[in-house]
């Protein structure tokens, strides 16, 4: 007990022990500065000078553009840049979910897939009016016939669901060759047969964009172009196809070659 008390003791000497530090001239051995200190102070004025300057470090890296000069910690560009490309492509993602959406449904009603409508919704806001079919309000006129039928024949074939305005574009000649089938509504056949020798150009008939470029087991390669006013040009039975889906063509542009492609080809 009496070696740990004189042990704490010669410590606590050492520590307090005072030290003179003398700044002398080196030629006339003047003393110019001279002050005394001990252990204890050089102890103490140090930590507080380390904490100090290590506070000091600290604030200047996390609040001023030192920081980025760090190896391993990415620049405020990067972040930013890397922000704006996720809500961009979060952006892209939802265009390409409607426009794939939009091109299945264009897809299927020119190949026939689509033979039902969906459902009226009966939950409606709206009030359901109760009508009394014996009202002769309710039984249409000769001329509310007549308008009737003229709108039927004219939107029956129609592929978009409100009128379009007329047009008076020239479309350019997508093939040379021998017209074997023509356009006939009775007997379904929506479409202009041509048949040429095989591998020659099929260009389109005006400017615009192709929505649809795939190959089909019916009808083989089938390109789609949509173009102004929404006119829609489809090219089937296609030996192969130049272009890709979101491709833009000009009017004359070669986009597939003649063939003998799809199911239902007659040659």
């Amino acid at each position: 007990m009496a070696l740990d008390l004189k042990t704490k003791k010669n410590i606590k000497q050492h520590l307090i022990r005072k030290f003179r530090l003398v700044v002398l001239d080196e030629e006339t051995f003047e003393e110019r500065l001279s002050f005394k200190i001990n252990r204890l102070n050089i102890l103490v004025y140090g930590g507080v000078f380390s904490i100090l300057l290590v506070t000091l470090t600290s604030v200047i890296i996390a609040y001023s553009p030192i920081k980025e000069y760090i190896p391993g910690y990415s620049s405020t560009y990067l972040k930013q840049k890397a922000s704006f490309l996720v809500y961009k492509t979060d952006s892209l993602e939802q265009v390409l979910k409607a426009n794939d959406a939009y091109l299945e449904v264009i897809r299927k009603v020119l190949t026939g897939q689509l033979k039902t409508f969906p459902k009226i919704r009966r939950d409606s806001i709206l009030n359901q009016k109760q009508l009394n079919p014996n009202d002769k309000t309710l039984i249409p006129s000769v001329l509310d016939s007549s308008f009737r039928e003229q709108v039927e024949l004219e939107s029956r074939y129609s592929l978009f669901d409100v009128p379009t305005k007329s047009t008076k574009q020239v479309f350019f000649a997508p093939l040379l060759g021998k017209i074997t089938n023509t356009f006939n509504v009775k007997q379904k056949h929506y479409a202009i047969d041509v048949t040429a020798k095989s591998g020659t150009p099929i260009k389109a008939v005006a400017d615009g964009t192709i929505i649809f470029s795939e190959w089909t087991a019916d009808t083989g390669y089938v390109i789609m172009i949509i173009h102004t006013n929404g006119f829609i040009s489809v090219y089937k039975h296609n030996a192969l196809a130049l272009k890709r889906q979101g491709d833009l063509v000009a009017s004359g542009e070669v986009i597939a070659t003649v063939g003998n492609t799809g199911e239902y080809s007659t040659g």
